[in-house]
C-alpha cells in the first residue's frame, strides 16, 4: 500500500521523474535546485508574466540556442511536444512511416502515433547503445532497390546521455533524401569531439533536434522541451504551431490547427538558472560516472559505453548485469531496494509495448537484452560522495 500524505493523498511514485523516495533512501536522479533558480522563478512570478508570454521565454531560447550551437531554439511545454511538432515540420502525416530507435522511452514514439504515422523500430548497437546505423542504411538501401516507399523520417535517439553514431546514419539518409530528427531529450551537454561532427552538440546534426527538461533531466524546467534548428522557415513555423497557429489580426484568427505547446515564463526562468549551472551539472555527472567506473569495473557488469570522440554526459549511469547462479538484474534491483538505493530497470523495447505490438522491427535482440540486463544507478548531480559510496558498497555486496 502506498504511503499517504498528511492531506490524505498518495505520495508520488518513487520511479516518477525527479521523485525523491522515502526518507533515508538514495533517489535515482532528482533536480538540483538552488538560490539562483528560486531568484529567477520569484522574478517571473512578481513580473506578472506567468504564462507563455514573458521575457524569460525568449531569453531562454536565445541562450539555449547559443549553448548548443543552433541558429534557432523554440521552447515547448514538453520534450514529447517538441518531437510532435518536429515531425509535423518534417511533413510526417497519416500513413507515413518513421524509422525510430526501439530501445528508448515511449515518449520518443508516441508523437508518431499522434500523427497516424507508423513507426518502424530499429534495434540498438552494443557500441553506443543507440540505434544501429547498419540496420538503418540496409533498410533504406533495400527499399530503394526494391522500389518500395521510403520512410518520411528517421528519428535518432541519443539514449542515456550517449551520442549516437550519426555519420553513417546521415550518409544513408542523405543518399535517399530522408530527413533526420534527433531526439536529444537525454543528452543535453553531450556531443562529439572527433570526426565529421567534432565540436557539435547532439541535436544539431539533423534538420531538427528535440530536448527535454523533465524533472529528472540534467537541467529541468519542471516540465518542458526545446526544438532546435538552423532552418529559418522551420523555426518560424514551429513558433506558429506551438502558439495555437494564431496570426496577427483583429480578434482571434488561426490559419491551421495549432497546439498549446509554448513553455511558460515561470518554467523558462527556472530553465535559465539551470542553463547557467549546466557546466556544473555536466561535471558532476561525469565525475559520478568515473567513480562508478573505477569502483565497479571488476564486477560482472557491462559498464556504460566510452567511445573515443563521443562525449557522453551519463544522464543516467546504467549498467548491464551478467546473470550468475540464477541471479541477475531483477535480483540486484531487489537487493538495492532493500538497502534504500533507488535503482531502476531500463526501458522495455518499444516493439514489446502493447500499443506498438504490430509495428515492424528491424532486429530487436540487442534491445531485448538491454532491457533484460540493464539498470540505472543513483546519479543526481548533487549526489554526495558518502551516498555514492553507499551505492557502490551495496552493489559490491550483491556480488560478494
Amino acid at each position: 500500500m502506498s504511503e499517504r500524505l498528511a492531506d490524505g493523498g498518495a505520495h508520488p511514485e518513487t520511479h516518477a521523474p525527479g521523485a525523491r523516495g522515502a526518507a533515508g533512501t538514495i533517489p535515482l536522479a532528482v533536480p538540483n535546485i538552488g538560490a539562483l533558480e528560486r531568484h529567477y522563478v520569484v522574478e517571473a512570478v512578481e513580473s506578472g508574466y506567468v504564462s507563455s508570454v514573458g521575457p524569460f521565454v525568449a531569453e531562454f531560447e536565445d541562450r539555449f540556442a547559443h549553448r548548443v550551437g543552433a541558429k534557432h531554439a523554440i521552447a515547448c511545454s514538453s520534450g514529447t511536444a517538441a518531437i510532435h511538432i518536429g515531425l509535423i515540420l518534417l511533413g510526417v502525416e497519416q500513413g507515413d512511416e518513421v524509422l525510430c530507435s526501439d530501445f528508448t522511452f515511449v515518449g520518443s514514439v508516441n508523437p508518431i502515433a499522434y500523427l497516424g504515422a507508423r513507426p518502424v523500430f530499429v534495434d540498438s548497437e552494443t557500441r553506443t547503445w543507440n540505434l544501429d546505423p547498419q540496420l538503418v542504411a540496409a533498410e533504406l538501401d533495400r527499399r530503394a532497390a526494391a522500389g518500395e516507399a521510403l520512410p518520411k523520417a528517421v528519428e535518432v535517439v541519443h539514449v542515456l546521455g550517449q551520442p549516437a553514431d550519426m555519420e553513417p546514419i546521415v550518409d544513408a539518409c542523405d543518399r535517399h533524401g530522408v530527413a533526420v530528427l534527433e531526439d536529444a531529450a537525454e543528452s543535453l551537454g553531450a556531443g562529439w569531439s572527433a570526426g565529421r561532427y567534432g565540436g557539435r552538440h547532439t541535436g544539431t546534426v539533423g534538420r531538427l533536434g528535440c530536448f527535454s527538461f523533465n524533472g529528472n533531466k540534467i537541467a529541468t524546467t519542471g516540465g518542458g522541451g526545446m526544438i532546435v534548428t538552423d532552418d529559418d522557415a522551420l523555426a518560424e513555423r514551429a513558433r506558429h504551431l506551438t502558439t495555437q497557429a494564431k496570426v496577427p489580426d483583429v480578434g482571434y484568427l488561426h490559419d491551421e490547427v495549432g497546439y498549446n505547446y509554448r513553455l511558460t515564463n515561470i518554467a523558462a526562468g527556472l530553465g535559465l538558472a539551470q542553463l547557467e549551472r549546466l557546466d556544473e551539472f555536466i561535471s558532476a555527472k561525469q565525475r559520478i560516472a568515473h567513480r562508478y567506473d573505477e569502483a565497479l569495473s571488476d564486477l560482472p557488469l557491462d559498464l556504460p559505453p566510452r567511445v573515443p570522440g563521443f562525449d557522453a554526459t551519463y544522464w543516467l549511469y546504467s549498467v548491464m548485469v551478467s546473470e550468475r547462479d540464477g541471479r541477475g538484474r531483477d535480483e540486484l534491483l531487489a537487493h538495492l531496494e532493500r538497502r534504500g538505493v533507488g535503482a531502476r530497470a531500463l526501458w522495455r523495447p518499444l516493439h514489446a509495448q502493447p500499443p506498438f505490438a504490430d509495428a515492424p522491427v528491424l532486429g530487436g535482440a540487442v534491445g531485448e537484452g538491454f532491457f533484460a540486463r540493464g539498470l540505472s544507478l543513483p546519479c543526481s548531480t548533487d549526489l554526495a560522495e558518502r551516498d555514492q559510496q553507499r551505492v557502490i558498497d551495496a552493489v559490491r555486496a550483491f556480488f560478494s
